[in-house]
């Protein structure tokens, strides 16, 4: 079975330690190891390095060499141009099923804590298993089941039982939502029939091909170019004259959203599963409970409840009296702000630019 670990976005939301020129899944966030690299260990042992692939942007080919050294680099696709995740799965569907169509492959990607590290591989064991047994146009979603009301994912609904591996039960596919309102999420959440969906599914390159061609058709063609020239000589250059040129669109968007039901297939489990994607989100994947403080490097906080204190310089960061606040120390970018007021971090970012801070972007 493969894998292609999914390494490109920006993350402003976790600025200033995410920035343009290192995203966020690049930096050791916690620990002593990228969330890229813990993306990949992940599928260690019980999956080989020689089976995962990584996609993400051009500019970051040297750290993606890097940070991940056990993997061949003809494994490593790089993105010439930004053009929105829907396009990146389709160039990396393309590349592999140059040489494979039909087989099991898995999508993961790499700004995500995961804590049940073995029962993730068994659950994506189990998907490969259920892809080989109902056919090539076949595609398991996985799901961590909600532990509370979140408005900020997206969710899955699914149906009835499929069918049992072992205690694990695969239930049939309903649809997806994004980002609900809060009543609805917390109706999802007493329903029992809802999951967070963390963007993970496996599949075949050939099934989702066959999506490509049927939904967005244009962008398929230019696909189907890029493929038709890749492991040539003129992979380069038809690889930067077509890609940039490709429609920008949402993978959910442009294939998901569409999906015959009939085809998927859920695995709703308990993975302890976070999405790092913003600070206030990292505090609920380390916290043990909502009211204590999660703090990183040289801090003192007195006084203080539910918080979250990063530090990544040498200074001594005190916080006393501090209720519901993030606080991020770096070299060059201070930030203190309410966890509520994360979503005006992106505004503060985007407002750099043209000023003399846009270096910090």
């Amino acid at each position: 079975m493969r894998f292609i670990v999914f390494a490109g976005g920006v993350g402003t939301r976790l600025w200033p330690l995410s920035r343009q020129n290192s995203p966020k899944q690049f930096e050791k966030i916690v620990g002593d190891k990228s969330t890229l690299q813990l993306a990949v260990e992940r599928l260690t042992p019980t999956f080989s390095y020689d089976d995962i692939y990584v996609s993400t942007g051009e500019k970051y080919k040297d750290e993606i060499e890097k940070q991940l050294p056990k993997i061949n680099k003809s494994h490593f696709i790089f993105e010439p141009a930004v053009r929105d995740v829907g396009p990146a799965v389709g160039l990396a569907m393309a590349i592999v099923a140059k040489t494979d169509q039909n087989s099991p492959i898995g999508i993961v990607w790499s700004d995500h804590f995961v804590k049940k590290e073995t029962r993730f591989r068994e659950v994506l064991t189990f998907a490969k298993k259920i892809v080989e047994e109902k056919g090539k146009n076949t595609i398991v979603f996985i799901g961590q089941r909600a532990r509370f009301a979140n408005q900020n994912l997206g969710w899955i609904e699914f149906g009835k039982e499929a069918t049992q591996i072992r205690e694990t039960k695969i239930f049939h596919f309903k649809k997806l939502i994004y980002r609900p309102s809060l009543e609805d999420a917390e109706k999802f959440l007493e329903s029992g029939s809802y999951a967070w969906n963390p963007g993970y599914f496996v599949t075949t390159p050939s099934y989702l091909l066959l999506q490509y061609k049927k939904f967005v058709p244009e962008l398929y063609k230019g696909l189907m170019e890029i493929q038709d020239a890749y492991d040539t000589n003129k992979y380069e250059e038809t690889l930067n004259r077509v890609y940039p040129t490709l429609e920008k669109i949402s993978f959910d968007d442009a294939i998901l959203h569409n999906i015959d039901p009939g085809n998927a297939y859920v695995i709703a489990a308990d993975l302890s599963w976070s999405d790092v994607g913003a600070w206030e989100a990292l505090k609920e994947a380390l916290e043990v409970n909502s009211k204590e403080n999660v703090t990183r490097g040289k801090t003192m906080i007195t006084d203080s409840t539910d918080n979250l204190v990063f530090n990544y310089t040498d200074q001594l960061v005190v916080g006393i009296d501090l209720e519901e606040m993030l606080v991020i120390n770096t070299d060059d970018v201070l930030l203190v702000c309410n966890k509520k007021s994360v979503p005006k971090i992106k505004k503060i970012v985007e407002s750099l630019t043209g000023t003399d801070n846009e270096h910090l972007a």
